[in-house]
């Protein structure tokens, strides 16, 4: 049997052009290794949701709460998609951190991995049913964060694996 191999490249949070004038290099980089990109919202460019369409393979994406009315129609508030047996959800928010696995656990129950943003505040838990939780911070914006940071990880025969959270 084939086996199947993705390599991801988890973003959010970009801002561009109020906290960045372009995505930093290490993420373009990125974006052309990955088989898969998924941004998690708060685009505020059009231009920069347009260019990583183009330029990635597959794009998974959604809005988030800075994104106006140009982006909200170019994509979903929540995105569902399946990338090689491996469910994922992509959203922008979940909340306050006291109690997420719980409530993200209830809400998706059909999810293998749930993607967010939001917080700028990289995450990676495992919840009691199975859902892993991961927000990439942002590579643009590291608020309150020691650095800006992204994630990347593989899907292998449906298994997400290596999950990597790297500082910018």
């Amino acid at each position: 049997m084939a086996r199947t191999t993705l390599r991801l490249l988890l973003i959010s949070d970009t801002h561009i052009p109020k906290r960045a004038g372009v995505l930093p290099d290490d993420v373009l980089a990125e974006v052309d290794a990955a088989d898969v990109v998924i941004h998690a919202g708060d685009w505020v460019d059009l231009a920069t949701f347009e260019s990583l369409a183009a330029r990635s393979r597959r794009l998974i994406a959604c809005w988030g709460n800075n994104d106006g009315p140009e982006l909200r129609e170019r994509m979903p508030e929540r995105a569902d998609e399946t990338v090689a047996g491996v469910r994922f959800t992509v959203t922008h928010e979940t909340g306050a951190a006291q109690g997420r696995e719980r409530r993200m656990s209830g809400a998706y129950p059909e999810t293998d991995v749930l993607v967010f943003g939001h917080s700028h505040i990289p995450w990676d838990t495992t919840t009691d049913t199975g859902l892993r939780l991961l927000n990439p911070g942002s590579p643009t914006d590291r608020r309150r964060q020691p650095h800006c940071t992204y994630m990347t990880a593989v899907v292998r025969d449906d298994e997400l694996c290596e999950v990597v959270l790297h500082r910018l």
